[in-house]
């Protein structure tokens, strides 16, 4: 059942060449995750795929940038507020890191679209922790499987993927 999924979504966002990551890293291949977060179809079956994972929670967190589309699609399907993760709180208006509803004492599934490492999700689980928010889970379209989950896991976090790196890969033998 993923391989089709995984297929359109590799033939959709799958690029070569050199590539730097958040993380650091240097890649031959990138997965350019808004080239289907900006398909509405494509957007919406990775979105109903990452449903199908979510733990019970009160809340979803999509992180900035890439994880506010699928968290407001996800939100939309399944009636669940969604609250926007900033990479850092701004500096004017309300100063909030996370923009939206409450999340002090609320079960909070944090929403991202590519893993790598996990970097940017510690760091956004700490603030919404140090705000009153239990988080315990990320959902995610794509894990490339090169460190997140266990660096997740140190932090007891749980990652969920609706696709990893493997399932891609696999869809091109399929």
């Amino acid at each position: 059942m993923t391989h089709p999924l995984a297929r359109r979504v590799y033939d959709t966002c799958h690029l070569t060449g050199h590539f730097r990551l958040r993380s650091g890293q240097v890649s031959e291949e990138y997965f350019d995750k808004y080239l289907f977060e900006g398909q509405p179809d494509l957007l919406r079956e990775v979105a109903e795929a990452m449903v199908a994972m979510l733990p019970e929670c009160d809340v979803l967190a999509g992180m900035e940038m890439g994880g506010i589309p699928l968290a407001t699609v996800m939100s939309q399907l399944t009636g669940l507020p969604t609250v926007f993760v900033r990479k850092h709180a701004k500096e004017y208006g309300t100063n909030k890191a996370a923009e939206g509803g409450p999340v002090n004492g609320l079960r909070v599934v944090l929403i991202e679209d590519v893993v790598t490492t996990g970097g940017a999700l510690l760091a956004s689980c700490a603030q919404l922790r140090s705000i009153g928010a239990q988080v315990e889970t990320v959902v995610c379209a794509i894990d490339r499987e090169q460190g997140g989950r266990e660096n997740l896991a140190a932090e007891a976090l749980q990652l969920r993927a609706a696709l990893t790196r493997r399932d891609l890969e696999a869809s091109l033998i399929a």
